[in-house]
């Protein structure tokens, strides 16, 4: 920034923002916000007690995480123990990581209004916030995203080597940030940047393969290999035919998570996986012939994570947390339409999940069945809106 009235104007954005996220963060834990909750903390609790109790993970006990997720486990479990505790000591690290992204967004984003949009999300998608450490790997995106936007790009791809070992999915941000890399500093540098992204996971992935490598080897398969989850679009789509046309469905309890059996599922989660595949490779190709703009960056990284939400096997509420912060980093009419689009996403999610979410997976309810696909269906139309965007000309997105 080299105005000052626009540096008074991003720093009051910020400001604000982190205000209203801390109003929002208090009315979560009030009214109908409290209610009915289903939360993954106590599970983040056994893995921390485990780990201060001198036990090491994926050896002496499972984790369905990578290993770049465990700090958030630990920290809270340090010092006295008991549920309450560790409760407001992992929250106290996820207000610090949600103010820590509307800083960021305020510092990168192309307008003033996205600190805002982040800080007031947590709202229009309710209580999932309180209990997950998804805004961890978040807040890792969006400092390599920094790093890449301000030129300290070694940095930013060690950031996404974090990022990708907290939770898996910022690697499909990694093809378009050594490709803005290239077309910056050319192909030795995107090289080195590559072996800085390489070597991040590597350090933190190579001490528990070492020491337990069929115990990481297991944390990571069972996440490849969950079966298709019941809020996911393929899910979606077989719940509209349940309620139509009567289509038997199977409910398969496995993985951690309520997900739906049989051949039909089996061949919706291979097109499904199918269609994610395609749709990166559309973005990636389609971002590598541009310019290496800011830009474009923002869009296509937000296009690739929309995608993997959108088109994977299983699509939990806390995912709508990795695009809150992403969406809104798109410039323009379009980035204002998908970022509608995200909070219409945000709010179906919320008219069902925790509340109606037993209903749908033991019952097939037919009002959450409905609410599920509409909001699968909304997230389709804003991976369309950002792809598009991805695919304009390079003249026009200069």
């Amino acid at each position: 920034m080299t105005r000052p009235r626009a540096s008074w104007s991003r720093l009051a954005s910020a400001a604000l923002g982190v205000a209203l996220f801390l109003v929002v963060w208090g009315v979560l834990h009030h009214g109908f916000y409290s209610r009915n909750d289903i939360v993954d903390t106590p599970v983040y609790e056994r893995y921390g007690e485990a780990m201060t109790d001198g036990r090491v993970p994926y050896r002496d006990f499972g984790v369905e995480y990578p290993p770049g997720a465990l700090p958030m486990f630990v920290l809270p479990a340090l010092g006295e123990g008991g549920s309450d505790r560790y409760r407001h000591r992992f929250e106290g690290l996820l207000v610090s990581l949600g103010i820590a992204c509307v800083l960021l967004v305020a510092a990168i984003a192309p307008s003033l209004w996205a600190p805002l949009y982040v800080a007031a999300a947590p709202l229009a998608l309710g209580s999932v916030y309180l209990s997950r450490f998804d805004v961890w790997p978040v807040a890792l995106t969006l400092v390599a995203l920094a790093f890449l936007v301000f030129g300290r790009f070694r940095l930013g791809l060690s950031s996404l080597g974090l990022a990708t070992a907290a939770k898996v999915f910022p690697v499909v941000i990694l093809p378009i940030a050594l490709t803005h890399v290239w077309r910056r500093r050319g192909r030795r540098e995107a090289l080195v940047c590559a072996g800085t992204y390489i070597g991040v996971v590597a350090a933190i992935f190579l001490p528990f393969a070492v020491i337990s490598p069929g115990g990481l080897w297991d944390s990571l398969w069972s996440q490849a290999s969950r079966p298709l989850q019941i809020e996911s679009l393929g899910s979606g789509l077989m719940l509209a035919a349940h309620q139509v046309f009567g289509l038997e469905l199977t409910l398969e309890q496995s993985h951690g998570s309520q997900n739906l059996a049989g051949n039909g599922a089996a061949v919706l989660a291979v097109v499904s996986t199918l269609l994610l595949i395609a749709a990166l490779m559309a973005i990636w190709v389609w971002h590598a012939r541009g310019p290496a703009s800011r830009d474009r960056l923002f869009a296509a990284s937000a296009a690739a994570v929309c995608a993997f939400v959108t088109l994977g096997k299983v699509l939990s509420p806390q995912f709508l947390i990795w695009l809150v912060p992403l969406v809104p980093l798109v410039r323009g009419r379009r980035g204002l339409i998908a970022s509608g689009l995200l909070a219409v996403a945000l709010v179906l999610t919320q008219l069902w999940f925790p509340f109606r979410y037993w209903k749908l997976a033991l019952e097939f309810d037919a009002a959450s069945s409905w609410l599920v696909l509409a909001r699968d269906l909304t997230l389709v139309v804003l991976l369309v809106v950002l792809m598009t965007e991805v695919r304009r000309e390079p003249s026009r997105s200069a």
